[in-house]
């Protein structure tokens, strides 16, 4: 089993040493962006290993796990009390609530992990590479759960801090989950190693992991696609306020428009954020005939719509004519933020989702598919928002995309960490698919990512801007865009068995 300090120390106490799991925790999320300090993020897991090798029962193993969770999920998802303090005299009293109960909530998976853990580790009577492998796949299956339980989220993992790194690129192969096990195993090991050959050999991969990702060696050539960043810089507290909406939808024809007067190169594609017309679809006609009017390019833009009864978050496509090319409707809708599970009932007790405006809010749609963006572009897989934050639902693209569009309204998540963690997690994708990812933000960040998840161009965080970014060619199918999470997942299934029925034959 883990190995364990003797006596009784001061420490020992479930209230010191939830303390002390908890510190733990919030120093890991010092790896998180927007800091992303990655000795940090290697501190606080080699503490939450070291805390756990102590323990004595399977509880106190729990309460460990469930301390780290609660103490890095606080600090790093301060951002989740935002969206309440958009309208503070209706939601900002419920602020504090709901970061102690997601941070509690989502801890309780890591509790889960290092009970398991200890459970295997200790089935194994204590070896070493038991105990690492142990804690690895625990916590490797205990992400995979949180990624995918209740409609998934897969927000602020471990590994995310890793994204300048070179070791990111690793995800192309097995994806961010492989790369987190990666990093918990390397980790436990330097921890839990007695010998000094194996703890340095460790600590050796892990100064390795630090090394930076090289900037972008080349240029795209002179006949790559051109595709216009639109950012209105379009505030939550203001976005729907009649007056500014107008100004916010005038200041977009008019980025989208910059450069035709002086002559300069049209762009191949004019891409506006997520909800960027202020009205539905079915009134939306002449407003569609004026964007194309003024831009002269396809535009792929985010609007609302009606289908009968239901009202649906989506991604429009419109020629220079103003002509629908192509719709999508997002289809991973947020809990409680786009719609109510049980609307119509919670509405009677006024309890709706912060994009909603009454019942059941928004409706899901059909999945995803690939909207056609002209010869010189291709496909591309379109993304609203939220489901950026899921590689599988990347991956359940019917076809191989030539790029991914995330169109995302970050005005929800405040300015302090949340845009640019939902940053991270696009350059995972592109990573992960080796494909190119066209980011537009309401009010930022705004950015062209290159396959190797490198920012090529970018529009900061509150700013009201434009850019043309040359749009990087797509590299070949990679090893994660064929096989999903299904390898890792079976990896961390064959470990978990291997430890049990291992400890199986030792007692």
């Amino acid at each position: 089993m883990p190995p364990e300090t003797r006596g009784g120390a001061w420490w020992r106490g479930v209230p010191a040493t939830l303390a002390l799991s908890a510190g733990a925790g919030a120093i890991a999320a010092l790896g998180q962006a927007p800091l992303l300090w990655e000795p940090a993020l290697f501190l606080g897991i080699a503490a939450a290993v070291w805390l756990w090798g102590q323990a004595r029962t399977l509880a106190r193993a729990a309460w460990i796990g469930w301390g780290f969770g609660a103490g890095y999920f606080a600090l790093a998802l301060m951002w989740i009390v935002e969206p309440f303090l958009i309208e503070p005299e209706r939601y900002g009293w419920m602020a504090p609530f709901a970061l102690v109960f997601m941070a509690g909530g989502l801890a309780l998976f890591w509790a889960l992990g290092f009970a398991l853990a200890w459970r295997l580790a200790k089935r194994g009577v204590g070896g070493v590479l038991q105990s690492a492998l142990a804690f690895a796949g625990a916590m490797g299956a205990a992400e995979l759960l949180r990624a995918y339980a209740f409609t998934g989220f897969p927000w602020a993992m471990l590994a995310h801090g890793l994204i300048g790194a070179w070791v990111a690129q690793g995800a192309a192969y097995v994806g961010v989950h492989g790369v987190q096990l990666a990093l918990v195993l390397t980790v436990a090991l330097a921890v839990l190693a007695r010998g000094w050959a194996l703890r340095f050999g460790a600590l050796l991969i892990l100064a390795g992991a630090l090394l930076p990702l090289p900037g972008a060696r080349s240029t795209p050539g002179a006949d790559a696609p051109v595709i216009r960043l639109v950012q209105p810089n379009a505030t939550q507290r203001l976005k729907w306020d009649p007056e500014m909406a107008r100004v916010f939808y005038d200041r977009q024809i008019r980025f989208s428009a910059e450069g035709r007067a002086a002559n300069l190169p049209r762009p191949d594609l004019v891409i506006w954020p997520e909800t960027a017309v202020p009205i539905l679809l079915e009134d939306a006609g002449p407003m569609l005939a004026q964007i194309g009017a003024a831009v002269g390019a396809p535009v792929l833009l985010g609007i609302q719509r009606f289908e009968g009864m239901r009202l649906m978050n989506s991604a429009l496509v419109i020629g220079p004519d103003g002509a629908q090319r192509g719709l999508y409707d997002k289809h991973h809708l947020v809990p409680f933020g786009e719609y109510v599970p049980f609307g119509d009932l919670m509405a009677k007790f006024g309890i709706y989702g912060f994009a909603a405006s009454e019942g059941q809010g928004y409706s899901a749609g059909p999945g995803p598919l690939l909207l056609d963006l002209g010869p010189k572009i291709g496909r591309a897989l379109p993304l609203i928002c939220y489901e950026a934050v899921f590689p599988q639902d990347v991956n359940a693209a019917p076809e191989r995309p030539d790029l991914l569009v995330q169109i995302t309204n970050d005005g929800w998540f405040g300015e302090i960490s949340g845009p640019y963690q939902h940053l991270v997690q696009a350059r995972f994708r592109a990573i992960e698919q080796g494909l190119p990812m066209v980011r537009v933000a309401n009010t930022g960040v705004s950015a062209m990512i290159d396959p190797q998840g490198r920012v090529t161009a970018e529009i900061g965080l509150n700013t009201a801007g434009w850019v043309d970014a040359a749009l990087s060619e797509p590299k070949g199918p990679t090893l994660y865009g064929r096989t999903g999470d299904w390898a890792i997942a079976a990896v961390v299934l064959l470990l978990l068995s291997a430890m049990f029925l291992r400890g199986r034959r030792l007692t």
